[in-house]
């Protein structure tokens, strides 16, 4: 009787990581240990070099006051990365002498070293929303930065999850005490990379429906309906108000706004925000699942669509530059947990390509150096 209640509920995922991981053939195998060797033999094309000198706009250097980037453009040139930009530009401190001092560091290393491969983003210091003169400041902080090197601002997800005013309420995303901040963003000519929300279901129950199970079950801390009571529908609505009440300043929308899933949804936020643009920092899972459908998207909105990776693990570009450069059928994605399913290649055409890799930059971003890519 006992046996005959076990073996059904071995069948659910969350069951089964509780059973004893074994390395016989016919013993119970966990979700996470199931790794089938592919019978199917089709061409394969394992790039690690981007057919193009391209543009990542989306990366983070937590040490770039006092590394060495002369290692680091090594890595970048195994890569093909013509330039790479540092979001990080004013670290992780709330202290704004220490990040000023971050900040002022970088540009100084990037300068010695190789201005053309490198740019900086800078940040805003949110501590203290609410004061009296606290968003004259932020504006005078960002003006300056601008006119010390920055190329752009670069918005952290903590706005609108964590981020509280002065009497400790959440700042929304939408925050009219912000307004000038974007305002002067477009006045300045720079972009704003902004990431609000996560995947919508790092809000949804947590099981066996839930695509990011795995995710979730290696990563508990990213389930944001047990730590963060706002609803992902509300701070991506929060998020597009800022869009519409901005036309005249350029959003680089991050993680294509967590909409790589919902492809005709995000056409029609492209028509609705003609100053939105997106990158595709750690959604190329999303994108190599649906070949035909992201060809056709890529191809459609080809002058909107920036090259991001989000983390530096230079092995993991191998992923991307497959599958947008290739034909390729069936591959795996370099995580299991963030994707247990296969990748197919977009193939996208050379003019596309170029327009993601390094065009479309170079038009958004002011400033950069263009003479390392081809015209």
């Amino acid at each position: 009787m006992r046996n005959n209640l076990i073996l059904p509920l071995l069948l659910t995922a969350s069951l089964a990581y509780a059973q004893p991981k074994v390395s016989t053939p016919d013993g119970p195998v966990d979700f996470e240990e199931y790794e089938p060797v592919s019978t199917l033999k089709v061409a394969e094309h394992k790039l690690t070099r981007a057919k193009y000198p391209f543009i990542d706009v989306h990366n983070h250097q937590y040490e770039m006051d006092r590394a060495d980037l002369n290692s680091l453009i090594a890595q970048m040139d195994a890569l093909n990365m013509g330039l790479m930009v540092n979001l990080s530009g004013r670290g992780f401190s709330s202290n704004t002498a220490e990040s000023t001092k971050f900040f002022d560091g970088a540009l100084t290393n990037i300068q010695k070293t190789n201005p053309k491969r490198i740019a900086l983003f800078t940040n805003i210091n949110f501590a203290g929303v609410g004061e009296k003169s606290w968003t004259d400041q932020a504006v005078r902080t960002l003006e300056e930065d601008v006119r010390k090197g920055a190329k752009g601002l670069k918005i952290y997800k903590s706005l609108g999850f964590n981020v509280k005013d002065s009497e400790g309420k959440r700042v929304r995303v939408d925050d009219p005490r912000l307004d000038p901040i974007w305002a002067k963003c477009g006045e300045l000519g720079i972009p704003v990379l902004i990431h609000t929300a996560d995947p919508k279901p790092f809000w949804d129950p947590m099981d066996r429906f839930n695509e990011r199970w795995l995710e979730l079950k290696l990563h508990p801390g990213r389930k944001r309906s047990d730590n963060n009571p706002v609803a992902w529908e509300q701070l991506i609505a929060e998020q597009h108000n800022v869009f519409r009440k901005h036309p005249k300043t350029t959003f680089i929308n991050a993680h294509m706004g967590w909409y790589p899933n919902n492809l005709n949804k995000l056409d029609s936020l492209m028509k609705a925000f003609p100053n939105m643009v997106v990158e595709i920092g750690a959604v190329i899972a999303e994108l190599g699942r649906q070949p035909r459908a992201a060809h056709n998207f890529f191809v459609k909105n080809q002058d909107r669509i920036l090259f991001g990776k989000d983390s530096w693990v230079p092995s993991e570009y191998s992923t991307y530059f497959r599958v947008l450069e290739t034909d390729d059928e069936y591959f795996p994605y370099h995580k299991k947990y963030h994707a247990f399913w296969r990748m197919y290649g977009l193939a996208l055409p050379d003019d596309v390509l170029k327009k993601v890799y390094y065009k479309n930059a170079l038009r958004i971003i002011p400033g950069l150096d263009k003479s390392q890519f081809p015209q």
